[in-house]
């Protein structure tokens, strides 16, 4: 004990001949290229996948290994064969000790880059959060070459960024006002860190945020909020309509907020309910424009407010009425769904299932016509394909 209290003191008196001590949550995490198991500790739980497609049909994949953890981590994986066949990790996205890493995303923007972004957090929640991103220009190879990480703006970003037809990017980045400042630090010696080191209170940035980059990506801009009753994890997409207007759906409590902006996102409705339910509260669901113009929705639709009944539905009047409602899967414990089209067509929509002891991460494939007719009409519907789950505890 007295040796271990001796450490710590000459931890601290060399932090403060070197100057002040680091801020955790703002130094780079370790990215490991072609990593090996031995590069990254073992989990019993998983969940919270991405997924994209190239021009080319190569798909990338991402989860969070440690899943809501100060001990969490990021992999990506890649498929070359239309999801049947996957990779070993091609990438590890490691934070320091005591980061949790989060909310993981892939995008590919108008340039045809891929975009990995997470989130970052000094122990599981600590009240500021903040965006990073790596990005690849060549994601139609295997092995691409990855920038080097940068932090974008304070908060979370779950849900995929859009590009407005005068070519802004708008990027969906929430602050939660759920600030609990849950640090699950207590068993750990933080030394010579102090809770009070690490957490923040943001005060009126806490909300559903949403930031601009005019320049492809190389700088952003705080633009808008939103704050809608209800809302404790904002997990926000956002959509354009056919006139023009921004539509933002954000999850609460009661299930899914709205909001709309008529000047590009700057300014906003006063956000009120758009679907609730005990079927659709609480949970993550994901929204995206398809290239015939309807929009998916893929949401849970478990009649008992479970996280099961993963369903797709299309909308052929930018979300005024619901058409179809494939059935993808029906089990308990399917949530967080993620989605992008192919060229060909093929919708590709992943999500995790019983994320401990499982941990499983699940693929499907389908088209537009299958979710229009409730039931699989072509040859493309695959249901239910694992790209990963966890590997049993050892003795």
């Amino acid at each position: 004990m007295m040796r271990l209290a001796l450490s710590i003191a000459l931890l601290a008196v060399a932090s403060l001949a070197q100057g002040p001590l680091p801020d955790l949550a703002l130094e780079p995490p370790h990215v490991i290229r072609s990593p090996w198991p031995e590069h990254y500790a073992p989990t019993r739980r998983q969940g919270v996948p991405g997924i994209e497609c190239t021009a080319g049909g190569r798909l990338w994949a991402i989860w969070v290994k440690n899943a809501e953890s100060p001990r969490s981590y990021v992999v990506l994986a890649t498929s070359a064969d239309a999801g049947r066949t996957w990779s070993a990790p091609k990438l590890v996205v490691q934070p320091r000790r005591f980061v949790r890493a989060a909310s993981p995303n892939l995008w590919i923007d108008p340039l045809g880059r891929l975009w990995f972004t997470w989130a970052q957090s000094a122990g599981q929640n600590d009240g500021r959060w903040g965006v990073w991103a790596i990005v690849a220009d060549n994601p139609e190879v295997a092995d691409p070459e990855w920038s080097a990480p940068r932090r974008i703006a304070n908060g979370i970003m779950l849900n995929k960024p859009i590009v407005l037809r005068n070519g802004d990017w708008l990027f969906p980045i929430g602050l939660w006002r759920e600030n609990s400042l849950n640090f699950a630090l207590d068993r750990y010696d933080i030394g010579p860190y102090t809770k009070e080191m690490l957490q923040h209170d943001l005060g009126e940035e806490r909300g559903s945020n949403v930031y601009r980059s005019r320049d492809q990506g190389r700088t952003f801009e705080f633009l808008g909020q939103v704050r809608i009753p209800g809302t404790r994890v904002d997990e926000h997409m956002l959509i354009e309509r056919r006139d023009g207007a921004v539509w933002m759906l954000v999850r609460t409590v009661e299930g899914m907020g709205q909001a709309t902006s008529g000047d590009g996102g700057k300014t906003w409705s006063i956000g009120d309910a758009f679907l609730t339910g005990r079927h659709v509260a609480n949970k993550r669901f994901f929204v995206r424009r398809l290239q015939s113009g309807a929009l998916l929705l893929v949401r849970n639709n478990g009649p008992t407010g479970a996280r099961s009944h993963l369903t797709a539905f299309v909308s052929d009047d930018d979300g005024l009425t619901w058409k179809g409602g494939l059935l993808v899967d029906e089990r308990d414990q399917v949530t967080y769904p993620d989605g992008v089209q192919a060229a060909d067509g093929t919708i590709y929509l992943i999500y995790d299932y019983n994320r401990t002891p499982d941990g499983v991460i699940v693929l499907a494939a389908l088209r537009e016509e299958d979710i229009r007719a409730s039931r699989p009409v072509t040859d493309t519907v695959r249901l239910r394909v694992e790209i990963d789950r966890l590997r049993p505890a050892q003795p």
